[in-house]
């Protein structure tokens, strides 16, 4: 059946695709996994400076003055990113009713908008050793400085949160503590996706020129790195021996002036093809030998494959 095409049905028809990608979004934003390793920060600039990163908080004895921290050190930036998906419909398939194949498509975009978090937050986790953090180190590296003083002063000891084997190194593994305020990974949001969309001639050249309707989604965001100390990452074998090594490093990881930072590693974050072996790792055999059982809780990340 032909449709005659004006603004009422047009609306329609968008509110329609709206409540569809409205649907999908909060359908699926509660089971991204990016909130596992990440903190939602939000944003209201260009980017944010995270200047106060180059000071773990802990407390001391207040004998004396008080020991103040420079906290723009490092000035270590995110800047927030733009993205975007569109999709265009034929104005003549509106006219011969058939926009309602589109419908999925629009669903799709907003499952899609739900993930998009994930694929900023793990491909920073994947770029680790590679990508600098606040210290001007990359986020996995074998010199991180810390302090002898808790002012930051005095010459720097070399601290590494990452295992590398000399040759043949496997698929890389995460050893992370969630367990803070601040986890190990940042996800910064500057605004929420959008869905939005151009149908009259009269104010979109491209409506008028190519008689199709665009749809489409902006967000702007970007992810980035918190403390290094909540993090460890590995190429070794995932075993009872290089796992026990990871947490042990961890677990010795001080603030500058020497004081505990008294971690808890309680993720283990494997892409699917270690999935067999860390489920060894972490759940108890047959007669219940297994000393790593329920140390750490698992997560099999596909972003990771």
């Amino acid at each position: 059946m032909a449709t005659t095409v004006t603004p009422a049905v047009l609306a329609a028809l968008f509110k329609g695709f709206r409540a569809e990608y409205q649907n999908a979004l909060a359908e699926n934003q509660p089971q991204a996994k990016w909130q596992q390793v990440a903190t939602l920060v939000p944003s209201v600039s260009a980017s944010n400076l995270y200047a106060w990163l180059g000071q773990f908080p802990l407390l001391r004895e207040w004998v004396g003055a008080r020991v103040l921290k420079a906290m723009a050190a490092h000035g270590y930036e995110v800047s927030n990113k733009l993205f975007e998906g569109t999709i265009t419909i034929p104005r003549t398939t509106v006219e011969d009713d058939q926009a309602g194949i589109y419908l999925p498509i629009f669903k799709e975009m907003g499952r899609a908008a739900a993930y998009h978090p994930d694929s900023l937050v793990f491909a920073a986790l994947k770029a680790g050793m590679t990508s600098p953090c606040y210290d001007g180190q990359n986020f996995f590296d074998t010199e991180h400085p810390v302090y002898p003083e808790v002012d930051g002063t005095g010459t720097a000891i070399p601290v590494s949160n990452v295992d590398i084997p000399g040759s043949s190194p496997g698929p890389t593994w995460y050893l992370l503590d969630t367990t803070r305020a601040l986890k190990p990974l940042i996800y910064q949001e500057r605004t929420k996706p959008e869905l939005t969309s151009k149908t009259n001639p009269e104010n979109s050249d491209h409506v008028f020129e190519h008689d199709e309707y665009v749809h489409g989604v902006r967000a702007r965001n970007n992810a980035g790195f918190g403390f290094w100390q909540m993090a460890y990452a590995s190429q070794q074998p995932l075993n009872g021996e290089f796992y026990g090594k990871a947490r042990a490093a961890m677990q010795q990881f001080k603030a500058d002036g020497g004081r505990p930072l008294n971690l808890t590693p309680n993720l283990l974050v494997v892409p699917p093809q270690l999935e067999a072996q860390a489920r060894k790792l972490l759940v108890k055999d047959e007669n219940g030998g297994n000393e790593w059982a329920g140390t750490a809780e698992l997560f099999v990340c596909t972003e990771l494959a």
